[in-house]
């Protein structure tokens, strides 16, 4: 395994990206679904990264790329479709400090950014270290055909509740509660009540596993 998956907290960190064609707003339209602080630059970004810039979605800055642009970034990416200058902006962000990806080019590249299923906060990242995009693709297709547009909202709901699952034992009974959640209760409540009757569902459901009492052990 030459790449080591991780994921990375970026919420309010820095991201740059160097470019303002096709190839920067294929990763900003991704970048934009995290909690980072984008800043774009482009001399002559296209009118749709413009735009983010205009509704406050990133920073943009109209022209090349200088040293210390990328000073404090939790990542940098390459992406000018120009090989000279994503090798040029590569060489300074690593200077400035910053873990680069140049679009495209693995060997270049100090992290690479996976496929993604996304089922926010349920995120599923596939990667084939560039050996076989194709069937990242296809995996990435079966996934998102397989995992529901509601497990997002279970997973978030039940984030918010896991301060009063507390109350069962760790253990066997807490994971019995979280299994009658995801795979039961959860799923049902949500296709006759909706997300709102989701809260109510948990305290009931809580309730029940609460009054349950550990199976009695045996001696022999």
């Amino acid at each position: 395994m030459k790449h080591f998956p991780i994921f990375l907290a970026v919420e309010g960190r820095p991201i740059v990206v160097s470019g303002g064609g096709e190839a920067a707003l294929a990763k900003l339209r991704l970048l934009m679904k995290t909690e980072a602080r984008l800043t774009v630059i482009a001399a002559e970004p296209i009118a749709q990264i413009a735009t983010f810039a205009a509704e406050g979605k990133l920073t943009l800055i109209r022209r090349t790329q200088q040293p210390g642009d990328a000073t404090g970034a939790a990542l940098f990416y390459a992406a000018n479709d120009d090989p000279v200058e994503d090798g040029r902006g590569t060489a300074l962000a690593q200077t400035d400090g910053a873990l680069t990806n140049w679009v495209d080019n693995l060997e270049k590249s100090q992290f690479i950014t996976p496929a993604i299923v996304d089922r926010d906060p349920v995120t599923v990242a596939i990667g084939t270290e560039g050996a076989a995009p194709v069937l990242a693709r296809a995996i990435k297709a079966d996934l998102e055909e397989r995992l529901p547009a509601s497990l997002g909202i279970l997973a978030r709901v039940g984030k918010a509740f896991r301060a009063a699952a507390d109350a069962l034992p760790m253990g066997q009974r807490r994971r019995a509660f979280w299994s009658d959640y995801y795979f039961r209760a959860g799923p049902q409540t949500l296709e006759s009540k909706g997300e709102i009757g989701l809260d109510d569902a948990l305290g009931t459901l809580l309730a029940q596993h609460l009054g349950q009492s550990d199976q009695p052990g045996r001696v022999t």
